[in-house]
């Protein structure tokens, strides 16, 4: 007669790696969708690492990424959780809001009609 081991009680786990959301995603993909039709960009990547999560978006498939959109929860109450980092490691924005922090790519679409 063997024992069998308890099941362990459904609750919170840590997770092991940090991903967008669905709804981040939605956000996300919405501006790289504008961008490509606009003929800016032409590639992305994603990355979800254990401390982080990292949306690449690429000129070309084969170059350095142009922007990093990194998505960092342990610097929610500081700095902010979200920010956009250009291709020399600049950051540009940073932010709890992820809407707010992607307007700084936004304005690349604006463009004057002549």
């Amino acid at each position: 007669m063997s024992i069998e081991q308890p099941t362990p009680f459904p609750g919170r786990a840590i997770p092991e790696q940090v991903s967008f959301h669905r709804t981040e995603l939605a956000v996300i993909l919405s501006l790289y969708g504008r961008m490509v039709a606009a003929g800016e960009w032409r590639d992305y990547g994603i990355s979800a690492l254990r401390d982080r999560a990292v949306f690449s978006i690429f000129r070309r498939t084969a170059e350095n990424p142009l922007y990093r959109i990194e998505k960092h929860p342990k610097l929610r109450l500081k700095q902010g959780q979200y920010c956009v980092i250009s291709m020399e490691g600049q950051v540009l924005k940073r932010g709890n809001d992820l809407k707010t922090v992607l307007r700084v790519l936004e304005r690349k679409l604006i463009r004057s009609v002549e």
